[in-house]
Order: C-alpha cells, then sequence, then structure tokens
C-alpha cells in the first residue's frame, strides 16, 4: 500500500511538473533580436524586432510590402499622432512624383503587448508591431525604391 501511495504521488508530481513547463512555454515564439531601431521626437527609442508572421518585421514586411528600415524609421521620426496607453501610432506620408501614399506604424511602447502574449523582456519595449500603407493590404513596390 505504501509503495502504491508513493508511486502516486511520484505520477502526480512529474503531471504537474509536465504541466508547468506547458504552461510556461505558451507563450508564441518570435525573433527579438532588432532588425532597426529610431527615437522618435521625444525621445522614445524605437525598436523594429524581426517578430514573427504575428507582429514585427516579419509579419509587415511580407504581409503588407514593407522592405526598408527607412520606410517605418520616416513614420517614427515624427511625432505620435494618436496614443492609447502604450499603443502608439506614427503617420507618415511617402511620396513617388504624383503619388502619395499614407504610411501608418503602430508601437507597443511597453515590455509587453496589450493581450499578454508577447514580452520583451526587462527593461525592453516590444517595439513595432506592424506597420502598412492605409486603405491597401499591400503598399505599392516604389515604397521600397
Amino acid at each position: 500500500m505504501k509503495t502504491i501511495r508513493m508511486l502516486s504521488t511520484a505520477v502526480a508530481s512529474a503531471c504537474l511538473a509536465a504541466a508547468l513547463v506547458g504552461e510556461a512555454s505558451a507563450a508564441p515564439h518570435w525573433n527579438k533580436n532588432v532588425k532597426c531601431e529610431e527615437t522618435d521626437p521625444e525621445g522614445r527609442v524605437i525598436p523594429t524586432r524581426y517578430g514573427n508572421a504575428e507582429l514585427g518585421w516579419s509579419h509587415f514586411s511580407r504581409k503588407h510590402n514593407i522592405k526598408k528600415c527607412r520606410v517605418v524609421d520616416a513614420a517614427l521620426a515624427g511625432k505620435v499622432d494618436k496614443k492609447n496607453g502604450g499603443r502608439l501610432e506614427y503617420y507618415a506620408i511617402a511620396r513617388n512624383q504624383t503619388r502619395l501614399v499614407e504610411i501608418v506604424v503602430i508601437v507597443q511602447y511597453a515590455r509587453r503587448t496589450a493581450d499578454g502574449e508577447y514580452d520583451a523582456g526587462r527593461g525592453k519595449k516590444i517595439g513595432v508591431i506592424t506597420a502598412y500603407c492605409k486603405g491597401m493590404n499591400r503598399c505599392p513596390d516604389w515604397i521600397n525604391e
């Protein structure tokens, strides 16, 4: 009887340890390395991290066709156009002769995303979540020239 009780305690401990490890690794994988960085006029240093398919460079460079840091940095070099807690929005205009496109850059200037899924680490900011051309799914190729 004593052996069975010890065995069930060991099994319960192993299950609990497996559950805790599973929960700890439940956060989505993302690359926290910085692709580019810009300082806004108020002194905020804003990283653009490589991220993954949901946020950061890997997200918007594929989905929204922004392939140059200078496109994002141009918006970040201006003032914050919209602020809601740690969420900041920056707007810029890209121009190619007579063609104009409004660039929107969304930043999470906090350690964690609003939904708590991503964590940049102690003392760091998530940075650029996404960037896109307003009113279209993909930015025109000319903004990357």
